[in-house]
Formats: C-alpha cells, sequence, structure tokens
C-alpha cells in the first residue's frame, strides 16, 4: 500500500511538473487533428477537411507567413484551446501544436522573432509564457526584433502616427492620468490632443483592479504598450485586455523585458 502511495505522488508531480512547463496545454477541442493543406494568410493556415484554422494569441509580421509556411506546410497538427466556436469570417481559433510537440507553434513564432504576442490569451500561466519567448526574441534581436524601430518611442508621436491601422508596440513614460467622461486616458506627452495616448474604458477597470493595478499608480511609470494605433491629430491605442500593459523598470533597457 505504501509503494502505491508513493507511485500516485510521484505521477502527480510528474504531472505537476509537466503541467508548469507547458502552461499552454489546454484541452484538445472537439475536432482536435488535421493535416495543413495549405498556408492561408500570416495567421491562419486550412486543413485538409476544409477547415479554416487562426492562430490565437499572435500579431504577425513581415515574416510570419514564411516562417509559417516552414513550420506547418503537409504537416499534422493538433488543436487546443478553450474555444472552438468560428469567428464571423468562420475560422477557428486555436494553439496549435505540431504532432507529439508540448510547445505551440505561436511559441516558437514568438521566439523566432516573427510574431509579436497579442495579449489575447486569458490564461495568466500560458500568456506570461507566450509574453517570455517573445522577450527572448527581443534580447537576442531576433527576427522583426532586430530593427530599431521595431517598438516606437512614445515621446516621437509621429512616428507612431505613421502605424494607424497597425498593432504596434510603444514604449515611454506616463506623465498623466486622466478621465473624461467613461475614459481613462493615460497621457505621454504634454500635447494631450497632438502626444501619444492610451485609452481605457470604464468597463476595462475591473480587469485591471483584479490584476492589482491602479490606473493612477501608471503616472510616472515606463510602460510598454500593445495594441492598434489609431487617431488624427494625436495617435491612440485602445487598450481592452490587462496583458496589453506592461510595467517597466525605471532603467531597464528598451524591450528587454520578459
Amino acid at each position: 500500500m505504501t509503494r502505491l502511495l508513493h507511485l500516485i505522488v510521484a505521477c502527480l508531480l510528474v504531472a505537476r511538473s509537466a503541467a508548469l512547463a507547458n502552461p499552454c496545454q489546454f484541452e484538445s477541442q472537439s475536432q482536435d487533428e488535421g493535416r495543413v493543406a495549405a498556408i492561408v494568410d500570416a495567421r491562419s493556415v486550412r486543413l485538409d477537411d476544409g477547415r479554416e484554422i487562426r492562430l490565437s494569441g499572435i500579431e504577425p509580421t513581415a515574416t510570419t507567413k514564411q516562417a509559417l509556411t516552414s513550420l506547418l506546410a503537409g504537416r499534422d497538427v493538433i488543436l487546443r484551446g478553450a474555444d472552438d466556436t468560428p469567428d464571423r469570417y468562420g475560422r477557428q481559433g486555436a494553439l496549435v501544436f505540431i504532432g507529439g510537440s508540448d510547445t505551440p507553434v505561436q511559441a516558437t513564432l514568438l521566439a523566432q522573432g516573427s510574431a509579436m504576442v497579442s495579449a489575447e490569451i486569458a490564461d495568466k500561466d500560458c500568456a506570461a509564457s507566450l509574453m517570455a519567448s517573445e522577450a527572448a526574441a527581443r534580447r537576442q534581436k531576433m527576427g522583426s526584433w532586430a530593427d530599431l524601430s521595431a517598438i516606437k518611442n512614445a515621446e516621437s508621436p509621429d512616428d507612431i502616427l505613421a502605424e494607424i491601422g497597425r498593432f504596434t508596440v510603444v514604449e515611454g513614460k506616463v506623465l498623466s492620468v486622466r478621465q473624461a467622461g467613461a475614459t481613462t486616458y493615460l497621457n505621454f506627452g504634454r500635447n494631450w490632443t497632438r502626444g501619444f495616448a492610451v485609452t481605457i474604458s470604464k468597463r476595462t477597470l475591473p480587469a485591471f483592479e483584479g490584476a492589482g493595478i491602479s490606473l493612477k499608480s501608471l503616472e510616472n511609470r515606463r510602460i510598454r504598450v500593445r495594441g492598434w494605433v489609431e487617431g488624427s491629430t494625436g495617435p491612440r491605442i485602445d487598450v481592452r485586455l490587462v496583458g496589453q500593459v506592461e510595467l517597466l523598470g525605471a532603467n531597464e533597457p528598451t524591450g528587454v523585458r520578459p
């Protein structure tokens, strides 16, 4: 009986270690297997049964489609994720695994610098794992991170404004936090109309509070923010997910936080 108990404990420890090592190992989806028949675009593939799969958790860069082709063309894949309901374009979102690999293709793309984290993965451990893969690529100047302009400076709003309609990563110091109606503004410039700003709606505040982040506490802090650039006079990024914002150390070099 004692030997059996020890065996059970050992199995549980192994399972726990595997879960910690592979935090993106979600349950398989209802139709969890297929073979990649075509690369549709920089973030979508078509399986041989006709399903179109959108890779969750990433935003593409200039090299994503080429990297995706090298990784997935003709390969057997397993799909994992909490929800396999197709989006309005008929694409099934998933974390994609090649054969028996326990590392999602998304993490491989991020580690190569061939993608950016989108912050849409709700699971904290998986999201942190994907962010760590991206951070490693930034440290090593891999792929798109080799370009010094890959991360925009919040003090250069014109450079950010040139990225309208694109998913962009921006770093800078929050000079002020102001609320106007149901929107909170994180201002990075003295001129509120022309400087870069982050907008956060009232409905997003509970998520920040749940993460232990007071928006007012971000004043005079350096942060990294990611999202779609919009605006006309001054560039804006609308933050809807806590994962879009990362706190940076006061003396931390640009782009290296895990």
